[in-house]
């Protein structure tokens, strides 16, 4: 039998994909070669201006490769400006608000997902309300609280409004919504408490949407400009986004617009080095964010 079996797979007709078939999928290969390429584009424009003398930086036609590579803009953007201060207070104020974040959506998405209470409905559909709040809004509110209580001009002013995030608390409700209850009324059968239930049981089952949420607040929270302006007075507690605000000051001489290039550059890293660490998570967290009502 097992002869026959062996001839009858010899004797089977190859299948070969029709020359239509092999055209159609080239095609859709150039073209998610093409959606691939316009957004990095920008990416490497930055990479490769950083490397340009003034000179080259003006020329027209614009060079697609530096001729002759130099880091003085990166030195001039390093010196001119406190720059690894102001990379260090993004560091503290991101990351401080992305702990922030993560601890209070995760204990308020279990609350809302696993806790039944007289208007727990109402009060989750409050909070995913918020989320339609244009910032720009909420922003003369947000700077007199933290005014009135003296906190304006410092760290924790800046970390204040982004210490819980409506987002997370729905993104974590949704998630935590498919732990089977059995799990939950186990652990609380072995007298596990409600805080032990959460970071024992319930967390370890929320690894993809926990980076997803992180590396969406770490992203946000360092591209985050209008607030730390509002409220930080100090040069020496700028974020880095507001010291390459500083460094703009340096476009009036032309020669200096790749310094702003060169600035740029250093600070996109960690949201880079950021995405690049968590990707294979933040991308499975992603395709699993089908969330049910």
């Amino acid at each position: 039998m097992s002869g026959a079996v062996a001839v009858q797979a010899r004797r089977a007709p190859i299948r070969r994909t029709p020359p239509r078939g092999r055209l159609t999928k080239a095609f859709l290969y150039l073209l998610l070669a093409i959606v691939a390429i316009i957004p990095l584009f920008p990416l490497y424009w930055l990479l490769i201006s950083a490397f340009k003398t003034p000179a080259e930086f003006a020329s027209v036609p614009p060079t697609w490769f530096p001729a002759e590579p130099t880091i003085a803009p990166l030195v001039t953007a390093l010196t001119e400006v406190p720059f690894a201060q102001s990379m260090l207070n993004s560091l503290i104020i991101v990351g401080g608000s992305t702990a922030s974040v993560l601890v209070t959506s995760v204990l308020a998405g279990y609350v809302f997902a696993k806790h039944r209470f007289r208007g727990r409905d109402a009060l989750f559909y409050g909070v995913v309300a918020t989320m339609f709040l244009p910032p720009i809004v909420t922003l003369v509110p947000l700077y007199y609280l933290v005014s009135t209580m003296g906190l304006d001009d410092s760290y924790l002013g800046v970390m204040l409004p982004w210490l819980a995030n409506a987002f997370g608390i729905f993104l974590m409700r949704q998630f935590i919504m498919d732990v089977p209850d059995e799990i939950i009324e186990a652990a609380r059968m072995d007298g596990a408490g409600e805080f032990r239930i959460v970071w024992q049981f319930v967390v370890p089952m929320l690894k993809p949407a926990v980076v997803t949420l992180a590396v969406f607040m770490f992203v946000y929270g360092w591209n985050n400009f209008i607030w730390p302006l509002s409220v930080l007075k100090s040069e020496a507690l700028y974020p880095v986004v507001l010291t390459i605000n500083r460094l703009m000051s340096y476009t009036m001489s032309f020669e200096y617009q790749n310094v702003v290039i060169a600035g740029a550059l250093v600070a996109s890293l960690p949201t880079v080095l950021v995405f690049l660490v968590a990707q294979r998570v933040f991308v499975q967290g992603i395709a699993s964010s089908g969330v049910k009502g």
